[in-house]
């Protein structure tokens, strides 16, 4: 990308613009204060009236004069910060369009390569099986990011099936492993229930179920150790439900922690190869938690050390939706 000059660089643009304003107000105030200075010495020396000169509503309008300077520089700085995140996103966009467009072109590309290899060439059984297995891999990681868009989709728009009906937590996250345990086979999932008792709470479901998914499948995702390990820890503090995912992978960086939940945003390590993704499976998981009136936080004691993600929810929330 090419770099803006310095001088024309909105940044440098709005401090100038703003010492300006500045400037000027100060250089007004100045001015009139030494005019009044020596217009008051003039008339002490030749004893005139001063209510001929000097008007009682002179400062009022300097003041009324200098808060509508300030309520001028906040609103400029209002749009200015908004200009500046509209910016952030838009390349966030950008870089999430190329991002993804190289997930769906990828698993095409292969899919095309192994039909026209069927196409012109009579293959042993075995080989068959083998390419179907791949081409089936493609297949799914083509539905798993076209659902990824459409569940943004339906969360930020609140068009989402299912009521917030009450379950038990630690049964309801047995059951979803029970149900995937083939797609966690090459990882070892833990469920630890330190409650010591049933954790009702009101959730949808589905979109709950959307939340494990994603937690989990980002855990195995950035997990170079060759062993990866998922410890899920569901405890209860005072007046919150507290879930915990705790994992052994790359980790994340300090500067990443409060950026991971964001739309498009990408994390991982420099040394570590890229692991593709779209970088909405966070954003869903914090929007989700939202809407169960929850938050999810993460901690890491740094990279390669591993991460912790913990889901709080309030104890007496009320059955239904957003708080």
């Amino acid at each position: 990308m090419k770099q803006t000059n310095w001088y024309i660089h909105p940044v440098f643009i709005f401090i100038l613009s703003t010492m300006a304003l500045a400037i000027s107000l100060f250089l007004y105030i100045y001015w009139y204060v030494g005019i009044s200075a020596r217009l008051e010495a003039v008339i002490q020396n030749y004893h005139l009236d001063p209510g001929q000169f000097f008007e009682a509503k002179t400062w009022v309008v300097i003041l009324v004069l200098s808060l509508l300077v300030v309520v001028i520089l906040v609103g400029i700085l209002i749009i200015f910060i908004y200009n500046l995140k509209t910016l952030q996103l838009y390349r966030l966009q950008h870089s999430f369009i190329n991002n993804f467009t190289h997930e769906l072109k990828t698993p095409v590309t292969s899919l095309k390569i192994y039909l026209e290899t069927f196409l012109k060439h009579e293959l042993p059984r075995e080989d068959q099986c083998r390419y179907i297995g791949f081409m089936l891999q493609d297949t799914e990681r083509l539905s798993v990011n076209i659902n990824s868009i459409l569940n943004v989709a339906r969360i930020e728009s609140k068009v989402y099936e299912g009521e917030f009906t009450p379950v038990d937590l630690a049964e309801l996250i047995r059951r979803f492993l029970a149900n995937n345990r083939h797609i966690f086979r090459d990882c070892e999932i833990h469920l630890e229930d330190r409650a010591g008792g049933p954790l009702m709470y009101p959730v949808n479901v589905p979109l709950f179920e959307m939340l494990l998914m994603n937690i989990l499948t980002n855990a195995v995702k950035y997990n170079t150790s060759g062993s990866s390990r998922i410890d899920i820890i569901l405890d209860r503090d005072k007046s919150m439900l507290l879930i915990h995912f705790r994992d052994n992978g790359i980790g994340i960086a300090k500067g990443d922690k409060k950026k991971i939940f964001r739309k498009f945003y990408q994390g991982g390590r420099r040394d570590v190869a890229p692991v593709g993704g779209s970088g909405i499976g966070l954003y869903l998981v914090a929007q989700i938690a939202r809407l169960h009136s929850g938050r999810i936080v993460v901690e890491s004691e740094g990279e390669g050390k591993g991460s912790q993600f913990t889901l709080t929810l309030p104890y007496n929330a009320p059955e239904g939706g957003e708080s």
